[in-house]
């Protein structure tokens, strides 16, 4: 089959794989008919986090059952499915609290209760490198998908791989950092980044009951798309000093909400990376401090975008004297995944309008470099493996 493989940092390669095969009575393999370039597929690209090895990425796809394994009881052979990024088995103590990113039995090798850096990590995860489970990600023509029982959705009859697509990941991350927060209606939310996690928690803001969101980036055509997707206020924070722009609207006290959806890899200059290389971290928390700055006494702040590694000058101090309340990890898209599969179904909620490019499979190598360098106005990249 064609795939996309990573083989080392800004060096990924559309090559011939072997075709994948079921493994484990509960498999089934999928014809992938969609699949999309993640914000997170860059932290593997840019090295951020290690892959010593060739590995197919990608964690957000959706497909065609073309082989099921004898155990797999709600799928058959011919049925579409979106699949969510995590890897989960749907039975031990974490998938039963519904949260199956931490599952204790999808990542066998790195697996464990200290969440480390190269060790006792959480549950596996489609694409995510082998300190994740090692599971080949669905940028290529087929896939295998363990816990079929658990895991994909069937997706209603005359619904488009576009409109359904994005059920896979971003559009559970922004409901989460949202959901998490425990909005009561009427709270002021800022999103700090404007890419598709960010446009998706502003969207979900709007259902859950905010009565004002704000979107914050750097990047005029991300702000410009955020307005027009997420009909949100925003601010160009290479303009302006957000947090000073969010206390002004907010008369004096802050928003509400703040959520952190970019994650370590930040706007850097020359003199944060240095420091970066002099005190062993990868990227900047920079965005979460702003996070902290701008949300009121007594508010919440999540966490959406990534992080991976520790920061020595975390600012625990600001935490405890503003009573900050703060929420973050991976989404707990199968908790979710139903709920929101029905906002979309109802239509109280468009979720394809952020796409910007559509392409075959053999130009993802091209779209992963134009995504990271942020060119061509590019928020969300939809590969098709077939064109």
């Amino acid at each position: 089959m064609k795939a996309l493989v990573f083989h080392s940092p800004k060096d990924v390669r559309v090559e011939q794989q072997p075709d994948p095969v079921i493994e484990d009575s509960r498999d089934v393999i999928l014809k992938v008919t969609s699949t999309a370039i993640c914000g997170s597929d860059l932290h593997i690209y840019n090295g951020m986090f290690p892959q010593p090895k060739p590995m197919v990425l990608g964690h957000e796809f959706m497909g065609e059952v073309v082989e099921a394994g004898l155990d797999v009881l709600k799928l058959k052979v011919g049925d579409r499915v979106v699949v969510p990024f995590p890897v989960a088995c749907g039975s031990c103590f974490f998938c039963r609290m519904d949260m199956p990113v931490h599952c204790e039995h999808s990542n066998p090798e790195h697996y464990g209760p200290q969440g480390g850096l190269l060790d006792g990590k959480g549950g596996g995860l489609f694409g995510y490198t082998d300190l994740y489970g090692g599971y080949s990600g669905g940028q290529a023509e087929y896939v295998r998908v363990p816990y079929a029982n658990n895991g994909p959705r069937i997706v209603p009859a005359g619904m488009t791989d576009d409109q359904v697509l994005f059920l896979t990941d971003i559009f559970p991350t922004g409901w989460s950092a949202i959901d998490w927060a425990e909005l009561k209606g009427g709270e002021t939310v800022v999103v700090f980044g404007c890419g598709p996690v960010g446009i998706m928690a502003q969207k979900a803001a709007w259902l859950k009951g905010a009565g004002r969101v704000i979107g914050v980036d750097i990047l005029p055509y991300r702000l410009e798309m955020a307005r027009r997707s997420a009909s949100v206020e925003t601010i160009n924070a290479a303009e302006n000093d957000p947090v000073e722009v969010i206390r002004e609207w907010t008369g004096g006290y802050g928003a509400d909400v703040c959520v952190d959806a970019v994650g370590m890899e930040a706007d850097r200059n020359w003199l944060e990376k240095a420091a970066n290389v002099i005190q062993g971290e990868k990227g900047s928390m920079k965005v979460l401090e702003a996070c902290f700055d701008a949300v009121r006494r007594g508010g919440t702040v999540t966490v959406v975008g990534v992080y991976g590694t520790p920061y020595n000058k975390f600012p625990l101090h600001q935490i405890f004297d503003k009573g900050i309340k703060v929420m973050g990890g991976q989404a707990w898209v199968h908790k979710y995944i139903d709920e929101l599969m029905q906002l979309v179904v109802t239509g109280k909620v468009v979720l394809d309008d952020i796409i910007t490019h559509k392409v075959a499979l053999n130009s993802a190598p091209d779209m992963y470099d134009i995504f990271n360098k942020k060119e061509d106005n590019c928020v969300k990249v939809v590969l098709n493996p077939w064109m």
